[in-house]
Formats: C-alpha cells, structure tokens, sequence
C-alpha cells in the first residue's frame, strides 16, 4: 500500500500563494498544507481554513526568515528584531547547541497558539527550511506541539530510495542538493527516536524535497512513480508569481506556477490512480 499526504507549504506567505493552495486542494490533489503564522496573508489563510474543511492544516512553524511572534529571544535572533536570514548560520549555531531549548518551544507555542485560537484546528507541524531536523530544535519542537494538543510532525529526512534514478540522470544540477538533503540523513535515527519518546507520529519520509523549486509534471510524474511502498509527504509549494511574491524575500518564484499546474492537471490524477497511491492527510496518521 501507498499513501501520499500532498502537503504545501508557505499557506499565508502572499495572497497569490493562499490562492494557489486553494486551487490546489479544489482540484483533488493538495490535502494539506502549513500556514505561517505571522506572515503578510496569514490572517487570509486562516480564513480560507475555515472556509476549505477538505484541506487539513497544521503549523509552519518560522525560526529563521521572518518576525518571531515572542520577545526576548536572543539565541534565535541573535538581538535584531527578525530570525537568523541564513541556514548555514542556523544549523552552525543548532549543532553548537547556541540555541535555548526554551526559546523555541516558547516561540513555537505562540505560533500553534495563534492559529488554534482563531478557530482552525491544526493537524500537525513542520518547520520553514526544515530547521526541525536538527536534534537541538526538534525536542522542544515536539514538546510544544503536544502541549498544544498536536500529535504529528512532518519527518523531514528523504531517503534514497525515493528518488527516481532516471530524474537524477536527467537533471545534473539536482546532484549538489540531492548531496545536501543526503548529508543530513545523519539525524534521522535521532529523529526517530525523539518521536517514540515524545509519543508523536509522522510518515515513513518526505519526498521531494531535493526537487525543491524544479518541481514540474515530468519529475511529478516520476516520483509518484517511484514511490516506495509505506505513508509519505510530498512537500511542494504552489503559488502565484506577482508582485507580493517577489517582494517576500523567497527564492521560489516562477516555480511556484509550475508546480501548481503540475499538482492540478488531469495528468497527475491519472498518475495517482494508475500508480494506486492513495491521498490522505495528517488527520488519518
């Protein structure tokens, strides 16, 4: 059995991107996705939330490009107003164990209970850039999102199994990322075993993830195709490429379009039932 949470991410970035969301779950494919919670359009995509009961929601949680909800929260910001702008700088400072645990999960239950407090219930939580999968990050991750009822996190490690050989073969700039998203495979094992002493649950991976920003019908295709058998995420980040987009500091702007048709086209439903994947959310773990 194959089972697919089509998760997008970004819900409350831009309008245009709220808007793709939307489009996406309408049209049958996109079951879920993860709302910032103090970004430009956040208020919008809450109610678009409410409005949309098919597409399950959880919390996108922000602890680096972006206005933490806390004050005095000076291992995360480093004493400026905003988060870290840089992972590289992020991930030097989780490893170094320079980020308070405290922080975090304070941080982190601002940003649940913001959402939760206006009426959407959340199914689950992930992290901006992924920041979770550092073990020094996820523990107080995971302990905030079960004081605030939340059961299910997004397991952030994609193995290679997963990726299409002939994707790969096909695109070689996606081997310098694809050499990234494998390094970090180093703190899976701890992840792991974070969830079971944590009591939470998650899928068996996450998939593309090292096609981020290249996500089109071709390499869609061709990973619904290989899909290994088990419960997986895709992440994919649908959106509309207009002015607010450009002016929100993300890297991902054309591609946003490109992936929404990919997600919304007769193609890839044909793809689904052929393939027998089923699509469920983060409410059916």
């Amino acid at each position: 059995m194959r089972r697919l949470i089509i998760n997008a991410d970004d819900f409350g970035l831009t309008s245009g991107v709220n808007r793709a969301i939307v489009e996406g779950n309408r049209s049958g494919t996109v079951t879920s996705a993860t709302l910032m919670a103090n970004a430009q359009a956040s208020a919008a995509a809450i109610e678009l939330a409410k409005a949309q009961p098919s597409l399950k929601t959880g919390c996108h949680v922000v602890l680096i490009d972006g206005v933490p909800l806390s004050a005095n929260l000076p291992s995360l910001t480093s004493g400026s107003p905003r988060f870290r702008s840089s992972l590289k700088q992020f991930a030097m400072a989780a490893v170094r164990k320079q980020i308070a645990a405290e922080e975090i999960e304070r941080e982190v239950t601002a940003q649940v209970r913001k959402i939760q407090v206006s009426g959407v219930t959340l199914t689950h939580v992930d992290s901006h850039k992924h920041t979770h999968m550092f073990p020094q990050v996820l523990r107080p991750v995971l302990r905030a999102a079960r004081a605030c009822g939340i059961r299910a996190v997004r397991n952030p490690f994609e193995p290679l199994r997963s990726w299409p050989f002939s994707m790969m073969a096909g695109a070689p700039g996606l081997w310098l990322r694809s050499a990234g998203v494998m390094a970090f495979q180093i703190f899976a094992a701890e992840f792991g075993r974070a969830l079971r002493e944590e009591g939470m649950v998650s899928t068996d991976g996450t998939v593309g993830i090292a096609v981020t920003g290249k996500l089109d019908q071709q390499i869609l295709l061709q990973i619904l195709k290989a899909l290994p058998e088990g419960t997986w995420e895709l992440v994919c980040h649908p959106g509309y490429s207009d002015a607010d987009l450009k002016a929100a500091g993300t890297r991902l702007t054309q591609s946003r379009e490109i992936e929404l048709a990919a997600l919304t086209s007769e193609v890839t439903q044909q793809a689904l039932a052929r393939e027998k994947i089923e699509l469920i959310s983060y409410a059916d773990l």
